[in-house]
């Protein structure tokens, strides 16, 4: 990416995550709205494979940036290797994520350290540091990927439904402080959706998956970008998905536990 070109285009979105899923459909939007991108993930293959795929299509700078976020270096790296580049990110998305399915007691707490890394301290890492040069030029955006998980506690899934209800409370609380500076903080509240993270998770044969009509990426992604544009705090894609965040708040916790893990059951 040619920084003197970048500064002759209004915008610029940073995705991670962004080889796939959500976050290839995330940036897709946004290089249809000419955008200029940063991209962000692990997979280099597949990275440079979306990244010539966009600069073909659209005609906009793309700069690829390998990184494994799970690294406690990494959101540093990107910042100054951005900033070395003269690259002004106006949009950042957070939507890198992972979960673990089984027993607590069970599972690899290797892994569970660096989905917390992941889905929760590189998320907050990055917002940091970009939020300040959005907030002393008075415009930018924030899309953090949350989960319609964050409304309640996931027994089987207990470490990845706390991340999710962290960044779904952390972008709400930094909505509210950032009203009147023209930085916007938007959480995306997702229920299951088709991509490979169930497969990754563990989970394919979960009841929740095989009864639910999953939504498409492609639909979450155009719910996620129009909510964001608009300024909206909290996006729960799909009516039911909206229902039963509302339905939780008024049913006993211990219920809705019980449910859930009833529901992440694999057969």
């Amino acid at each position: 990416m040619n920084p003197k070109n970048q500064r002759k285009r209004k915008k610029t979105a940073l995705i991670t995550g962004a080889a796939s899923g959500i976050g290839y459909e995330l940036a897709y939007i946004f290089a249809l709205n000419d955008y200029n991108l940063v991209l962000v993930d692990r997979m280099a293959h597949k990275l440079a494979e979306v990244t010539d795929q966009f600069c073909k299509k659209f005609g906009i700078l793309v700069k690829p940036v390998v990184k494994d976020l799970s690294v406690q270096t990494s959101p540093e790296e990107i910042f100054n290797e951005l900033q070395q580049e003269d690259i002004k990110v106006d949009v950042l998305v957070n939507n890198a994520g992972f979960g673990i399915h089984g027993l607590f007691n069970e599972t690899n707490l290797n892994t569970e350290l660096e989905m917390l890394q992941v889905n929760l301290v590189c998320l907050t890492h990055l917002t940091k540091l970009f939020l300040k040069d959005m907030v002393k030029q008075g415009e930018g955006k924030v899309l953090n990927l949350s989960s319609a998980a964050a409304f309640q506690p996931g027994p089987l899934m207990a470490v990845y439904f706390a991340t999710k209800a962290y960044v779904l409370s952390f972008s709400q609380a930094l909505a509210c402080e950032l009203e009147g500076t023209g930085v916007t903080v938007t959480a995306l509240c997702p229920g299951p959706t088709e991509s490979a993270f169930h497969e990754r998770t563990g989970i394919a044969g979960a009841k929740q998956i095989e009864s639910n009509n999953m939504m498409d990426a492609q639909t979450v992604a155009r719910i996620g970008y129009r909510a964001l544009m608009e300024g909206k705090t909290v996006a729960i894609p799909g009516l039911k998905n909206k229902l039963l965040a509302e339905i939780v708040r008024f049913t006993p916790r211990k219920l809705v536990t019980k449910i859930v893990k009833s529901m992440q059951e694999v057969k």
